[in-house]
């Protein structure tokens, strides 16, 4: 079974790019689904309709201590964080200050910070879902192709746990399991590094996939 896959790319993405930056807001409630990347999404599209249409965000989740039962505590460092084009900035930060509700859980959103994104050499998601790649061979082509299409070079693997199993992951949507894999990225150079920060790979970065930082 293949865990990690070489690859090299050619530029096809124009450079010019937009700077992206990250807001890391700032949460506090009690608990929340472990898995509540498609209730978060929902949440802020119901109070901001206009997150719909934001192709280039991504989100990443909220942290806490879970309980082993499918729930999550929140603590004083819980947050979310979202990457979007400076541009969209005024668009999300009316999140701030507002409370929502994910399922039953309420929360409070805090003022975000806001920070440019920072080169690295090896980034991390904590889950990545492509379409159709329910296996690790699968999955690392396609992430291949994925990468090649952003003119990204450098080595894709699929994590392993202490046990040295493949970490495989789900989310949940409605009634859907989404199969997805803890994905790692080194040997980057720095531009690289942060067009994969920008545009993620995989699908339902809105929901907590496909977003890559030093974990």
């Amino acid at each position: 079974m293949i865990t990690s896959v070489n690859f090299s790319a050619s530029p096809n993405l124009g450079e010019n790019l937009e700077p992206f930056v990250e807001l890391k807001f700032p949460v506090v409630g009690k608990s929340l689904p472990a898995d509540h990347g498609y209730g978060l999404y929902a949440a802020f599209v119901h109070l901001i309709p206009e997150i719909r249409q934001e192709k280039k965000l991504s989100i990443l989740t909220i942290p806490g201590l879970a309980d082993q039962n499918g729930k999550i505590f929140l603590t004083h460092q819980s947050c979310f964080k979202i990457r979007i084009p400076v541009s969209q900035v005024p668009l999300v930060y009316k999140l701030a200050g507002n409370k929502v509700s994910v399922g039953r859980h309420p929360i409070k959103i805090g003022i975000p910070q806001i920070s440019f994104l920072e080169p690295a050499q090896r980034l991390k998601a904590r889950i990545v879902t492509i379409k159709n790649s329910w296996e690790p061979d699968k999955f690392l082509a396609s992430v291949r192709e994925q990468l090649n299409n952003l003119g990204i070079s450098g080595l894709a693997s699929v994590s392993l746990d202490k046990q040295g199993n493949i970490c495989r992951k789900t989310i949940k949507i409605k009634q859907y399991q989404i199969i997805g894999f803890t994905t790692e990225i080194s040997g980057l150079s720095d531009q690289d590094s942060l067009k994969l920060q920008q545009w993620g790979i995989g699908g339902k970065r809105h929901m907590g996939c496909g977003f890559f930082g030093v974990f």
